[in-house]
């Protein structure tokens, strides 16, 4: 599905002329600003050696028009967005910068008139900046990404791309080729049409007539003609449209990124051989990982590299020449654990005896004691299987009786470690407990076809459980894999009570969907069965044993929930390549073996010399994601909402005193709880700042950045200044000591007793005397220190 990245994109009506006229004059405006502003910046250079009244008076002017076109340029630019086909990364870039340069040269105009000129100036130059960044990414998308470095010295030259000779291995072929590489050729061109040319010329979009995502189809042409002459690039009307230069009216692609040289001569060379395409079904194009179980041998053992995790990890480390470092202290060791099993700090004298434990299992003994603490393991877990399974308190569908709360039946199968088949089970093939999963979000009003709610479970079925997309397949053919339409309505179909029928980009088509899975291999759905009996057999289908996919799932989100960073990246993505197929398949056979114990997975996890690694920082979300991603160690993280509330509660007050929805659970359940969890109470204000998404939608991992949502809350947010107040007014009244206060309250946070920088400044804060100011400030500074912030 063409999705486009803009935040700030509204619904327009497509076909209305002047929405589309209007907006294509947005590249004709934007060249006001751009020249104005910068002419504007030079006068006062200028000015600012030689001053002039007459020059300042026509700066103002520049500046003035600049402003203001500015302003007309960014509105006119999200006219275009949303009428035409422009999407992408650089897309966004363009927009945001140019959206960002708006606000800047108002403030320059503001600065200028108040007489600010020092500060004037230097908005002035950040305005410039922000309108060259803006202008270079609008040259981008309308020249193509190598606008400025195509006639750098190094490069070849610039405009339409050559079709000569190229570094592709099978343009330096001689001779016939074989079938297989017929097959792997096919692929490729396959590939480079999926990627540039099916958003418009495929089943869901037909630009001339021309459809490329099929052998008859390719062969067949568009409304013009053949496309291409085979054994002859040179004569194809596919190579002549691809090589035009940029600006050519019959250019293709028409918007966005050329087609790179190696592509166009990728290309040319298939049409050379003949524009083979092998019979029969055609070979996927993107990667599809193996659904069936493995066990791979585990690497040898060394002295001190005995368990099966970290000998993985170790061959691993060999063969990208990572080096093994020195495990955490326990200290750190202890937090870490504390917060990753049971969402909680450890006490001081847990700290204490720990550390002077001597025992030299101490650590395996702490992570089953921990792991044995079923209530606490359960409150914790809970909130990341909360945003999986969209299950929340308060929200959209629970008035009118359109979604279904399952934490009664959620909270007990955590207890109680339910097998992880089970839990599946029940969640496929429901009670009335456990049915809101399934069940969806029953909307209120008119919606789109993909968001029916059999819709909704399969979508949501395949991401969770299968860690597999099909958002884009319920609306039409998948542009990022293989899946199709016709997958995904057969697959909602499942779960339907009638047959559904097809809908194309919310266009019916009068085709009925029919029934079946996902993976034809699990086994065959009985068509016409009730539907009750169709979800028995889905769910049984699903979680045996040869079903490698669900397991090798489950075990991807346990690591990424533990290390920051799944083997696979993103979890819901299981077809990527994972850093350690090895590792990855290891855990999830061993996991079947062990009886689908989510406990035994993460005490193998949490007692590993891998997980005792130093944490590694990250300052870029995205290089996670990167297919070059080296794994050295765990990922550091921030605490969770629910984790930082939790810890404020612990070690100072507690944030949460209404227990609402804490009452509405069994009394077992409600007589364990020590005090309110933030994982048990309704989404509000403080919760989503630092991160709780709302669970409309599944949400299998969150964000660990800071942002500035979380600075303002933590700063102005009445939820969190309130609990801070009523701490330090509990702590004044049962210490009287500023030393005692200081002390406690650092290891209480942070388990360690505060540095003398620290005392200093303490003392400062809290003063001879304690006051409940002064305390709350010194709590306040605590709770925004990295070591309370984030899991080292």
């Amino acid at each position: 599905m063409a999705i486009l990245p803009h935040v700030l994109s509204f619904p327009l009506a497509a076909s209305f002329w002047l929405w589309q006229f209007l907006g294509r004059l947005h590249p004709l405006l934007v060249h006001f600003p751009v020249a104005l502003l910068c002419v504007a910046l030079v006068l006062e250079g200028i000015d600012w050696y030689r001053k002039s009244a007459d020059w300042r008076s026509g700066i103002t002017a520049l500046v003035w028009i600049g402003t203001i076109s500015s302003v007309l340029a960014a509105s006119l630019g999200l006219l275009l967005v949303n009428q035409e086909d422009y999407g992408g990364a650089t897309v966004t870039i363009h927009q945001w910068s140019g959206l960002a340069t708006v606000l800047l040269a108002g403030c320059t105009l503001a600065a200028l008139r108040s007489g600010h000129i020092v500060l004037y100036r230097s908005l002035l130059i950040g305005t410039v900046a922000g309108v060259s960044l803006a202008g270079h990414y609008g040259a981008r998308l309308t020249h193509g990404d190598d606008y400025l470095t195509s006639v750098l010295p190094g490069n070849k030259g610039s405009g339409a791309p050559s079709t000569g000779e190229t570094s592709v291995a099978f343009a330096r072929m001689d001779g016939p080729l074989t079938d297989k590489q017929v097959e792997e050729l096919t692929v490729e061109v396959r590939s480079i049409l999926a990627h540039n040319c099916y958003s418009c010329h495929s089943a869901t979009k037909t630009k001339g007539n021309l459809r490329l995502d099929n052998k008859e189809l390719v062969l067949k042409g568009g409304k013009h003609g053949a496309i291409l002459t085979a054994g002859y690039p040179e004569a194809s009307e596919l190579i002549r449209r691809i090589t035009l230069p940029t600006g050519d009216k019959e250019v293709m692609p028409t918007k966005g990124k050329r087609l790179s040289e190696q592509e166009v001569a990728l290309l040319s060379f298939w049409i050379k051989q003949g524009a083979p395409w092998p019979d029969g079904p055609d070979k996927p194009l993107y990667r599809v990982a193996a659904l069936e179980p493995r066990l791979p041998a585990v690497p040898p053992a060394t002295v001190d590299i005995t368990q099966p995790i970290d000998r993985f990890v170790s061959a691993y480390f060999q063969t990208n020449k990572v080096s093994w470092k020195g495990v955490v202290d326990d200290r750190t060791y202890i937090r870490r654990v504390y917060l990753d099993v049971v969402g909680l700090l450890p006490s001081p004298k847990a700290i204490q005896t720990f550390m002077a434990d001597s025992r030299p299992d101490k650590r395996e003994i702490l992570v089953r004691q921990l792991l044995d603490r079923n209530e606490a393991y359960a409150q914790h877990w809970l909130t990341f299987w909360n945003d999986a399974l969209r299950n929340d308190y308060t929200g959209t569908g629970y008035v009118t009786g359109g979604r279904a709360d399952m934490t009664t039946w959620l909270y007990k199968s955590l207890k109680n470690n339910k097998p992880y088949n089970w839990f599946v089970r029940e969640l496929i093939s429901p009670s009335k407990q456990s049915a809101g999963f399934i069940k969806g979000i029953q909307w209120r009003g008119t919606i789109n076809a993909s968001q029916r709610t059999e819709m909704q479970a399969a979508q949501n079925v395949a991401q969770v459980l299968l860690g597999l997309n099909l958002k884009c397949a319920s609306c039409h053919d998948s542009f990022i894999s293989d899946w199709k339409l016709d997958d995904a309505y057969a697959f909602a179909n499942v779960f339907a009570d009638s047959t559904l029928e097809i809908n194309r980009c919310d266009k019916p088509t009068g085709k009925l969907a029919g029934r079946r899975l996902l993976f034809k291999e699990l086994g065959t759905i009985s068509v016409d069965a009730p539907t009750e009996q169709r979800l028995r057999e889905l769910a049984d289908f699903l979680v045996q044993p040869k079903d490698g996919r669900l397991y090798r799932t489950v075990v991807n989100r346990i690591w990424a929930q533990l290390m920051g960073r799944g083997i696979v990246e993103p979890v819901d993505a299981m077809d990527n390549v994972p850093w350690s197929q090895d590792l990855l398949d290891w855990l999830a056979f061993d996991f079947v073996k062990n009886g689908y114990d989510l406990k035994k997975l993460m005490y193998a996890i949490l007692t590993s010399k891998t997980y005792q690694l130093p944490s590694v920082g990250v300052k870029d979300a995205g290089l996670l994601t990167t297919p070059t991603y080296v794994f050295d160690g765990m990922v550091r993280r921030r605490l969770t909402a629910e984790q930082f509330a939790d810890a404020v509660s612990l070690s100072f007050a507690p944030i949460y005193q209404d227990t609402a929805i804490v009452d509405r659970l069994p009394k077992t359940i409600h007589k364990a709880i020590r005090f309110t969890r933030a994982a048990l109470v309704k989404n509000d204000p403080f919760l989503t700042a630092l991160g709780r998404p709302n669970r409309e939608t599944v949400s299998t991992s969150r964000t660990s950045q800071a942002n500035l949502l979380q600075a303002l809350e933590l700063t102005n947010g009445s939820t969190f200044n309130e609990a801070l107040k009523r701490g330090a007014e509990r702590w004044k009244k049962k210490e009287p000591s500023s030393e005692l206060i200081i002390n406690r309250l650092y290891w209480q946070a942070l388990g360690r007793a505060p540095l003398p920088k620290e005392i200093t400044i303490a003392r400062q804060l809290v003063g001879k005397t304690p006051t409940t100011e002064g305390i709350q400030d010194l709590v306040w500074a605590i709770t925004l220190h990295p070591e309370f912030q984030l899991i080292y």
